[in-house]
């Protein structure tokens, strides 16, 4: 069985789904995901940047589907795809061509009360509670923490003048962590997210906000404190045995309180 599975979305959304990607794997798995996700898919045989694959092509109107992607399309006995699952004219595309997409909803329908990593993993066909994992390389634990106060839209941020009294109160040193276009002095910033989980795996202890990056954290199994506002946590909040969730109104939370999922957060982290 040579099977495709493609994942579009954030970073957070895609390593929500990696326990349904790695429940589907098959004989041969080819992964299709955005380009600086892909270096953290290690379970699959081939992975591929959507973007590199010219699927985005396939569709648009008055344009003939490329000659090369069909061919490609047609050499998998089973696609399952996140991509194109809410555009109808794709869908019924890929039917007409008689390709063999399986579509999975790429997000939570409105009202549904299952936590998100569970929810893929369910449509995709599996069950239990879902833990997205990424394996680094064994290395020693360092003493400094990591603090990275962005996150994808502005009103999921903790005050960044909570995040530098925080910095101020713990015992061990900090790093700052910011992606490319994020403004922050002396971050550390690093061009593969493979590279980035790496450097987290290692460290004692994260600390973010609702991002793409806390999630990456919380799947290395670094102890981590993720800052929840406006999202629902139960839905969207990062799993992992040595994860700790602070929730509520941003501008309410306290850095004792924060400071207080640290210190839990470490000691299971044993």
């Amino acid at each position: 069985m040579r099977r495709l599975l493609i994942r579009p979305g954030g970073i957070g959304d895609c390593i929500l789904s990696f326990p349904a990607l790695e429940f589907l794997k098959a004989d041969y798995t080819e992964v299709w995901v955005p380009g600086d996700v892909a270096p953290l898919v290690r379970f699959a045989d081939r992975v591929c940047s959507i973007a590199s694959t010219g699927l985005d092509l396939l569709g648009l109107p008055e344009t003939d589907p490329p000659g090369a992607l069909l061919d490609r399309l047609r050499s998998f006995d089973s696609i399952v795809s996140w991509y194109g699952a809410n555009r109808e004219e794709f869908r019924s595309l890929v039917r007409e061509l008689g390709l063999p997409f399986r579509f999975l909803p790429a997000l939570p329908p409105a009202g549904e009360r299952m936590h998100a990593a569970d929810f893929f993993l369910r449509e995709a066909g599996g069950k239990g509670t879902a833990v997205p994992r990424i394996e680094c390389p064994s290395a020693a634990r360092c003493d400094f923490a990591v603090i990275h106060p962005f996150s994808g839209g502005a009103r999921k941020n903790w005050p960044i003048a909570k995040f530098r009294e925080l910095a101020g109160r713990l015992s061990c040193p900090v790093q700052w962590c910011a992606g490319p276009e994020e403004v922050l002095d002396s971050a550390v910033r690093m061009d593969s997210l493979w590279d980035l989980a790496c450097w987290l795996a290692a460290t004692q202890v994260y600390i973010g906000n609702d991002s793409g990056i806390t999630h990456l954290a919380a799947a290395v199994g670094t102890p981590a404190v993720a800052i929840f506002g406006p999202s629902d946590a139960a839905i969207w909040g990062p799993r992992g045995e040595r994860v700790h969730i602070v929730s509520g109104r941003l501008e309410d939370i306290r850095v004792d309180q924060v400071l207080g999922a640290i210190l839990h957060c470490v000691a299971d982290g044993g």
